[in-house]
């Protein structure tokens, strides 16, 4: 009966709480010091994991935390002149910068083959690169700068993405048929952004959270399985912008994190309340990197030098819901392409520039900059960067420290048209590198 008692009190908890608490109270589970009672404990409430959040394989923007760092190992220290070995690519993808979503076996990406009658589609490949099926999935966005901006998500059975023109889909895995639908414009009235929609939607349990950039549905809460709206939130009532929101947990209050048109918000997770905001400008209104959380605090960059821009760390309050400006650096101006938070420093390209940064997160202060590659998209896996300079299409291995930046191989991406900004993938040993209607899949197990 005791037994029954522990395991129902984990399942209520594993129904109501976050992935974040439920691998918290399974290390309070391990500290049991009776070696039976800690293995019947852990199998039971591994077991209750998995039967009641659902959620067995996922598939995200910049890695399993949306910061660029992704958990591979062994992985090659080096490459041969003309870079590792091409397992397979594919040259049909059409127009798109959105990276690729690898899960279960299959890789998930979207473009538009055909400009002129604007449909997306969603290509579904397996893991040696058979195309499986691909589905239209309406229009998607063929303004400034043509293409499918989205990365899908995948959990599970389920795929999730957000057309340019202003649309979440969801659509299943095995033959990509849609499950439901919702316009941002039709259902949350939203404002339209000048580049399209571009964020890469963020699942949590049942919940999926997205931007429409609504007045009064500037942030919403959706039943992933069903698309009906669980939450709305006024925000700021600023327009979206390009960024992707993160979820975090911090001291017990879970935070979503995201960027609008000039500010940077944070929401209580489960009710959509906003705690605080912070001003970011941008001229254009372009905020397209995601935030990084780490130790209480958040890293958010920005391209522009104005007094409210550039890279920002911010502090937050011990209950999480204020938030106030630890420092501003303006010399790191980043567009897109991301960064990597590793041991106290920042890493990060420039904008179309040979600049590589290297930022002390305790001071602000950039320790120097590198100017041996263009900038672009940067990734971490095992030890190693993977930096993709977007003007030139030179894919790079390097690696750094907060004394020197080291390129130790590089290759030119040989398929693909017009800008270098999807941003590189790693899986199963494999980079994944997405140039517009190209997907090129190469060999890095060591």
């Amino acid at each position: 009966m005791c037994c029954l008692s522990y395991f129902y009190g984990y399942w209520l908890l594993f129904r109501n709480e976050s992935t974040l608490v439920v691998t918290h109270s399974i290390k309070l589970i391990i500290q049991e010091e009776q070696p039976v009672k800690k293995l019947i404990y852990c199998v039971g409430a591994l077991l209750l994991l998995a039967a009641f959040t659902g959620i067995t394989h996922q598939s995200q923007w910049r890695g399993p935390n949306r910061d660029g760092i992704y958990p591979e190992t062994k992985l090659l220290k080096t490459w041969p002149a003309e870079g590792p070995k091409m397992l397979w690519s594919y040259e049909g993808l059409g127009t798109g910068q959105g990276s690729v979503a690898v899960s279960d076996g299959k890789v998930f990406v979207t473009g538009i083959p055909d400009t002129l009658n604007s449909q997306g589609f969603l290509f579904a490949f397996d893991a040696e690169g058979k195309l499986l099926w691909k589905k239209n999935y309406g229009k998607d966005w063929t303004g400034i700068f043509p293409g499918a901006r989205s990365t899908p998500t995948v959990v599970d059975d389920l795929i999730y993405i957000e057309s340019g023109n202003g649309s979440v889909h969801c659509l299943k895995t095995k033959d990509g048929e849609q499950v439901w639908s919702a316009d941002f414009f039709k259902y949350f009235e939203a404002d339209s952004v000048q580049f399209g929609f571009s964020e890469s939607l963020l699942v949590d349990g049942d919940k999926l959270y997205c931007t429409p950039g609504g007045k009064t549905n500037n942030v919403v809460a959706l039943n992933r399985f069903t698309g009906k709206k669980i939450w709305a939130s006024p925000g700021y009532k600023e327009k979206a912008t390009y960024s992707s929101p993160i979820l975090i947990n911090h001291n017990g209050t879970p935070l979503l994190v995201n960027l609008t048109s000039s500010s940077i918000i944070g929401l209580n997770a489960n009710t959509g309340e906003m705690y605080w905001r912070i001003h970011q400008f941008q001229d254009n209104k372009i905020h397209a990197n995601t935030p990084v959380y780490f130790d209480g605090k958040l890293l958010v960059s920005s391209a522009s030098r104005k007094d409210s821009s550039g890279l920002v760390m911010l502090q937050l309050s011990p209950n999480g819901k204020k938030a106030e400006i630890a420092w501003r650096n303006k010399e790191f101006i980043n567009l897109m392409g991301g960064f990597i938070l590793k041991d106290g420093l920042v890493y990060g390209g420039a904008y179309l520039q040979p600049k590589w940064f290297c930022i002390d997160t305790k001071t602000g202060q950039t320790k120097y900059i590198a100017k041996e590659l263009g900038g672009g998209p940067v990734i971490y896996a095992d030890g190693l960067f993977y930096c993709y300079a977007e003007k030139d299409g030179e894919m790079a291995l390097v690696s750094a420290n907060q004394e020197q930046f080291t390129v130790i191989s590089k290759f030119k991406v040989p398929l693909g048209t017009a800008q270098h900004w999807a941003h590189p993938v790693i899986a199963d040993g494999k980079l994944y590198i997405r140039h517009n209607e190209a997907l090129m899949v190469y060999d890095i197990k060591n």
